[in-house]
Parts: C-alpha cells; sequence; structure tokens
C-alpha cells in the first residue's frame, strides 16, 4: 500500500498525483499556499485525502507560530479560509477544518492539541479505511466482475483507500475477481492512478473508455459496481466524480448491485441538495489533453467535477460502523450514530 501524505518536522510531504502514472515523485509543501494550491491542482484529490491535507495544512501553522495565542488564532483563521476556497464539494475538506477549528478554541494549550488532532486525524484514516475495506469485502464473491470509477484507492486516502480499498482487499483474499476501471476523462484519474494501483495490487483489471461503460455491462456481465464519495447527504443523495450518474443509471439498468464507499466524515447530515455547490474546473482541461489542444480555442465548456446520484439507484453505503442499505433517510442516523 502506498502512502500518500506524511508529515516530517513540521513540513508536508506529498505523492504528486499531477506526475502519475509516469513517475512517483514526492513534493514538499511548506506554507498554506502551497497546500491550497497542490488541493485545487489535483496534486492531492480525493475527499478524504483532500481534508486530511487541510488539517495538516493548518497543523503546519501551528508548528510555525510563536506562543503568542491571539496571533496563533489570526493566522489559523486565515489559513483555514483559504482552504476553504479550494474545492467546494467534498465535505471532507470542511469537516477537517471545522474539526481542527473546535479542538484549537477548546484546548487551553491551542498550539500543541492542533497539531496533535491532525496527526491523530492522519492515523485515524488509515485505520477507517481498512476497517471499511474489510466491511465491504464481505460484499464481494468469489468470480464477481466489478466496474469501479475514479481512483478510489490509496491516492485517494491517506493510504488503503475506500471503494479501491475494498476491491483490493477482496483480491488479497483470494477472490477471483475482474475488475473494469474507466478513464475518468477530463483528468484522467482512473487511467493514470486507479490502473496504476491495480496492477501494483496484482488484480486482474481492465482499462476502458468512459464511452464504455454500457457496453461493458452488456458484454463483460458487471454485477457489482463500487464507488467513493465527496459528500453524501442524510437521505443517501451521493455527490461523486462526474460520470457516477450515468454509471448508476446503468447498473440499476442492467441489474447489478451498486455501492458506494465512504468513511463517516463524508457525510453531510445538514445540507439540502440544492444547497451543495457542484465545482466547475476549467475549461482547459477540455480544450487541452496533456497540453495538445484537442478542441477549437472559442470552443464553449461545461466541465463540472461531479454529479448526483439519488438514493434510489443505491444499493448501499459501506462506512467504517457498518453497511447502510435503504431506507437512507433512517438508516444512515442509525448507524452513524453507532
Amino acid at each position: 500500500m502506498l502512502q500518500s501524505i506524511y508529515w516530517k518536522n513540521g513540513k508536508i510531504i506529498i505523492i504528486d498525483q499531477t506526475k502519475l502514472p509516469k513517475i512517483l515523485q514526492y513534493k514538499v509543501l511548506n506554507n498554506i499556499y502551497e497546500v491550497a494550491e497542490a488541493i485545487v491542482n489535483m496534486r492531492v484529490r480525493g475527499a478524504p485525502l483532500i481534508g486530511i491535507t487541510a488539517a495538516l495544512g493548518l497543523a503546519q501553522i501551528a508548528y510555525k507560530s510563536s506562543e503568542n495565542k491571539e496571533s496563533f488564532f489570526v493566522e489559523l483563521e486565515k489559513g483555514a479560509e483559504v482552504l476553504k476556497k479550494t474545492r467546494p464539494t467534498a465535505v471532507n475538506l470542511f469537516n477537517a477544518i471545522n474539526r481542527i477549528l473546535n479542538v484549537a478554541y477548546s484546548s487551553n494549550n491551542p498550539i500543541k492539541s492542533v497539531i496533535e488532532e491532525a496527526l491523530n486525524m492522519l492515523k485515524e484514516d488509515i485505520k477507517i479505511n481498512q476497517k471499511m475495506a474489510e466491511i465491504g469485502a464481505e460484499l464481494i464473491e468469489y468470480g464477481d466482475t466489478i466496474l469501479t470509477h475514479c481512483n478510489t484507492g490509496s491516492l485517494a486516502t491517506v493510504s488503503v483507500g475506500t471503494a479501491l480499498g475494498v476491491i483490493i482487499e477482496a483480491h488479497k483474499q483470494g477472490k477471483k475477481i475482474r475488475v473494469y476501471a474507466t478513464e475518468t476523462r477530463p483528468k484522467m484519474q482512473g487511467s493514470r492512478l486507479t490502473m496504476f494501483e491495480l496492477i501494483s495490487a496484482g488484480v486482474d483489471a481492465y482499462l476502458i473508455p468512459d464511452t464504455a461503460v454500457a457496453f461493458t455491462f452488456e458484454r463483460k456481465g458487471i454485477n457489482k459496481v463500487f464507488v467513493g464519495a465527496d459528500r453524501i447527504l442524510a437521505d443517501g443523495t451521493l455527490y461523486n466524480k462526474i460520470g457516477t450518474l450515468q454509471i448508476a443509471i446503468l447498473s440499476k439498468y442492467y441489474s447489478s448491485e451498486f455501492y458506494t464507499v465512504a468513511p463517516s466524515s463524508t457525510f453531510d447530515l445538514v445540507s439540502k441538495k440544492e444547497e451543495v455547490i457542484i465545482e466547475e474546473r476549467s475549461r482547459d482541461e477540455l480544450i487541452f489533453v496533456d497540453g495538445l489542444q484537442t478542441a477549437p480555442i472559442n470552443s464553449k465548456v461545461f466541465n463540472p467535477a461531479f454529479d448526483e446520484t439519488p438514493p434510489n439507484l443505491i444499493n448501499g453505503i459501506i462506512t467504517e460502523k457498518g453497511i447502510i442499505y435503504p431506507p437512507f433517510k433512517k438508516n444512515v442516523i442509525n448507524i452513524l450514530q453507532q
């Protein structure tokens, strides 16, 4: 298993995911602006990892702070505002920032407490992901043919992963599975990152174009789908990488089981659907591919990063506290409160 992020003497060390799969390159983040840049430009990505990176960014402010509490809180709040503006859809980012701020304001030694809490969150992420992998792997049977979308492995978390963690755990258990991974345009997280992880783990894996999903369901007998999540509402509404909705619709049509895998930190039990902001990214991601112009420069562009999948298309939500089944309005609260 890869570890995507490290803390060493006040420095944050990440795998620069923009360099994969060509090279495995690490990058040091020295201040809150470098942390924000890494999140915006997807050097780190995946909802859980974004949250941990934000927490460590605030811990870095604490590490460099003087003992003056007043100036520390000014810098901490300033850093939190910088981070909140990076990516609006993944709720882990906001949950992590709020968790750190709550610890800071409730502690007699806020500087020490912020650093300790962020490092605890890093360790906690690994434990939670391993628990989800073990719980989710119970749903996978010998001989299953599985579809996954985007990247939800070690590169989307501190380590282990969410949906991909489940799949790789099933492989480790000796279940003979076959996995189809989408390219996940326009940033190609599926081809660049998921295939990198699946091949490294020795899984029987195939890369498919995003446009081949329906045909793959029909011809290859996909019987289970595992995806991650960037936000899940109290009623089970799922916000995940763009393309998830069409996969869920196709999964229903072809009588396949559709699961999302997410830690409790990915749930938003307060917001309504109309309040969730769907991030739209730069037009250049569609006009250019790896620096090569592939569309007219004056093309109008709609480039949403995420979509919204309704609860009626979801068979279950795998969390570290157990699997949540419909009816979600009742069971989300029941499971998360355990």
